[in-house]
């Protein structure tokens, strides 16, 4: 009997454990969904091109256009696959071309919709002790994703630190493997909300691979990072 009663409470402590660090986790990422809006209908540029994002009925549909003087080349992801047209021609792509061009698509939207995405099917969200940078506090979620539902890189992992005055995502963090691998370090800026949704801007750093994340806000203060690029999102315009 104390052998069962043992096995018993030992594993309702666990239980209760990982019911606590669900709903930390469901507090903290409504919150920042929150400070962050809504998903809507906007087209912005980056990087000279157009994008777009439209909400449908199954989810949303993203689109890319580069225009040149004689020749516009669009892109279009949505429920439905990925298609390219060329001056309103449909053309015909490589199972490899299609799903470069289709990753290269999903990846600027998934960030510029962060972190609405975070309550996407297949995330799985940890909270990490809290931290501070340049003197703010800041909860930490760590983020990672199931090989089902995860989508292609279902292996990176990311962190997300949030400003615990007012629930902002203000740096994230991410490792990937493709390409031989890397960490990169997002700073945020020019945070503004725009008919209802936070559009911001990033000072990108990287490191070396296999930097811990949980190390990188660190390293950023002792001016450790070295900045690769500035991801703006430019001319952003509701639908």
């Amino acid at each position: 009997m104390l052998v069962s009663s043992c096995s018993y409470t030992e594993s309702t402590e666990e239980e209760v454990l990982e019911q606590v660090q669900l709903d930390s986790s469901a507090i903290l990422l409504n919150e920042m969904l929150e400070a962050h809006g809504k998903l809507g209908d906007f087209e912005f540029t980056f990087r000279d091109a157009l994008y777009g994002m439209r909400e449908t009925v199954h989810g949303f549909s993203y689109t890319k256009i580069v225009q040149t003087d004689s020749t516009q080349i669009q892109d279009l992801f949505s429920d439905e696959g990925f298609s390219r047209t060329v001056n309103d021609t449909v053309i015909y792509l490589s199972q490899e071309d299609q799903k470069k061009y289709q990753e290269s698509l999903n990846a600027v939207m998934y960030f510029v919709c962060l972190p609405q995405r975070l309550s996407d099917p297949g995330v799985n969200i940890e909270v990490m002790k809290s931290i501070a940078i340049k003197n703010q506090t800041y909860s930490v979620l760590k983020v990672t994703f199931d090989e089902v539902g995860g989508g292609t890189d279902f292996e990176d992992v990311y962190y997300y630190w949030i400003n615990q005055s007012n629930h902002r995502m203000d740096f994230l963090a991410y490792q990937y493997n493709v390409n031989g691998g890397g960490v990169r370090f997002r700073e945020a800026f020019n945070s503004r909300m725009i008919e209802g949704m936070r559009f911001q801007d990033y000072v990108n750093y990287s490191a070396p691979v296999g930097t811990p994340l949980d190390s990188l806000p660190v390293l950023f203060e002792q001016g450790k990072l070295e900045q690769v690029s500035m991801i703006l999102t430019e001319n952003v315009r509701a639908l």
